[in-house]
């Protein structure tokens, strides 16, 4: 086989088993289905035009994941953002626990959304969490428990809870 077969082959896989991970990890980002939409498309673009050597498959992860943060970040920084209805009814949960809680981590602020979302919804390892956010890992278990602490009292307090 081709060269460019394999590789083109190779990044069609690695699309399709990390294409829900980018998703929910944008999801939960940008908070809205479209915006994750458009995310997922550009990390994925980037990631078949990247001429990027990667040294394994978890240096590729890694990789998707930073860039999904970096393109959630940067749409809300387009000239064209405003502010809207965070997430959208096309999540569907079976219990309504997971639902409340899920809903509970959209609103906490993003540093902490993002270290819960990785840690709980993509079970990563704090030591996986701190070398994709580069960052210290003494960091990502500070900003997990400030997190957690955030989430038990919106969900003890209700709405009436501001983080």
């Amino acid at each position: 086989m081709h060269k460019t077969a394999e590789t083109s082959d190779f990044k069609h896989a690695i699309v399709e088993k990390y294409f829900d991970t980018v998703y929910r990890l944008a999801l939960s980002q940008t908070q809205d289905s479209h915006k994750a939409d458009d995310v997922l498309q550009d990390v994925f673009v980037r990631y078949i035009n990247s001429d990027k050597e990667f040294e394994s498959e978890e240096h590729i992860k890694a990789w998707l994941i930073r860039v999904t943060i970096n393109c959630s970040k940067s749409t809300f920084t387009n000239s064209w953002f405003k502010k809207t209805v965070p997430l959208s009814d096309d999540l569907v949960f079976e219990d309504p626990d997971e639902e409340d809680v899920y809903f509970a981590v959209t609103k906490l602020p993003q540093k902490y959304r993002t270290v819960i979302h990785l840690f709980y919804f993509e079970d990563l390892s704090v030591k996986e969490i701190s070398e994709y956010l580069r960052t210290k890992e003494s960091t990502v278990k500070s900003q997990l428990h400030r997190g957690r602490e955030m989430l038990k009292q919106y969900l003890e307090r209700g709405a009436e809870f501001e983080f």
